[in-house]
């Protein structure tokens, strides 16, 4: 595969900058119409667009200074799952105003008891009449205080094994029964919200797929999750890139030291060796590929690698990278009043995002399937490994108890 872009006189391009010359200013709604929110879906949502055309839009949007509505559960996650189980009306109903950032989405996925067994959620839906009645609990919910729906999964059927009777639904998140806690972290902020369901009443409408069917399309929004999360700023998304830390370093003067030259070398080399992994990954979906294991390996190595670029913007920075605060808002201004969208990175070692960043990267190993699960997908559907062997089925508790640890599933 070719990784460089093409040239600057290339159609594509003169194409981008043309729609811009005309929309110098555009609004979500105008960039969602021209396919430019998510230009690999397809139309009229999207243009169809392969890697290299998705890259050379990006490319002619950051130059013109033009960012996207800031929407990642939804054009990441939820949209493309619509896009795979959803009805027809599902797709009208929700996909342009997500897509224009009009309505923003979350995840309604983690449980406390399931966080890494995702599909041993305890949630419950029951069929009554057009609705279901949902009651449970959900954890670590990104700006679920700010969302206007959410993608939910909840068991159905509890009596068949736990990867089935698990259902896939759209949730308003302003439903009479669904109260919001958000959860406050060490960076001061509250990025995470739980969020408890008491009797709440879905639409039977908002049922995406088929009933019972939910845990396929769950998997669709991880392989997505776990894409969209390593693409952008290296804070899911969010924050500065590793070239924009070099940058920045750059332009506070030559770095002297030969341990944070050598970091710094590795963060470049990640970042391009990341870059070309998301090439590769676009590529296939392009081909009608769902995301596999390699959105594991990317997500594997990018949350690392967010780690890495903090770790030496707290070096780089010394002392002072302790003694200044975020508040967990840098990198989200306001939309209508509320904290939403995308703040470009900061060019500035003084500026409080950087201890921020720093703070948060500790999560980024944990969120969207931690280093762990990670590490199992890759062994098992790449290497080839065999799955996990647990020792312990079919034993009583105290049995089990009884298993060396290092004999344990």
């Amino acid at each position: 595969m070719d990784f460089q872009l093409p040239a600057d006189d290339d159609p594509r391009r003169l194409t981008v900058r043309s729609w811009l010359a005309e929309h110098p200013l555009p609004t979500g709604r105008q960039l969602a119409e021209a396919g430019y929110v998510a230009p690999h879906w397809p139309p009229p949502w999207g243009l169809g667009a392969d890697a290299i055309h998705q890259l050379i839009i990006d490319d002619e949007l950051t130059t013109a200074g033009v960012r996207l509505p800031m929407n990642p559960m939804g054009t990441g996650w939820g949209g493309p799952t619509i896009l795979v189980g959803g009805t027809q009306a599902q797709k009208d109903r929700y996909l342009w105003p997500m897509l224009a950032g009009d309505e923003f989405w979350c995840q309604l996925f983690s449980e406390p008891e399931s966080g890494s067994d995702l599909a041993n959620l305890g949630t419950r839906a029951v069929r009554d009449g057009d609705e279901f009645v949902v009651n449970g609990q959900k954890i670590w919910t990104t700006a679920a205080e700010h969302s206007d729906f959410g993608i939910l999964i909840a068991r159905t059927d509890p009596s068949v094994p736990k990867h089935k009777g698990i259902s896939y639904f759209i949730c308003p998140m302003h439903l009479p029964g669904i109260e919001v806690r958000t959860i406050t972290e060490m960076t001061g902020g509250h990025h995470f919200c739980e969020v408890f369901f008491t009797d709440v009443r879905i639409p039977a409408a908002n049922l995406v797929g088929q009933l019972h069917d939910g845990w396929r399309l769950a998997k669709v929004t991880l392989g997505n999750e776990r894409v969209s999360l390593s693409t952008g700023g290296v804070l899911w998304g969010n924050g500065p890139t590793g070239l924009e830390l070099i940058d920045t370093l750059r332009a506070a003067g030559p770095l002297e030291h030969p341990v944070l030259r050598q970091q710094a070398a590795k963060v470049y080399t990640e970042h391009v060796l990341l870059d070309l992994i998301r090439i590769r990954t676009l590529s296939a979906s392009l081909k009608g590929q769902e995301p596999g294991p390699e959105a594991s390996i990317r997500k594997l190595l990018a949350d690392e690698h967010g780690q890495h670029v903090m770790t030496l913007a707290r070096a780089a920075i010394g002392c002072d990278a302790m003694l200044s605060a975020g508040d967990g808002r840098d990198y989200q201004p306001e939309r209508d009043g509320r904290v939403l969208t995308e703040q470009g990175a900061v060019d500035d070692l003084d500026h409080p995002s950087w201890y921020h960043g720093f703070m948060f990267s500790q999560a980024l190993t944990i969120g969207g399937g931690t280093w762990a699960v990670q590490r199992n997908i890759i062994a098992e559907r790449v290497l080839g490994l065999p799955h996990d062997v647990d020792v312990t089925k079919g034993l009583s508790w105290a049995e089990a108890q009884r298993v060396p640890n290092g004999a344990r599933s």
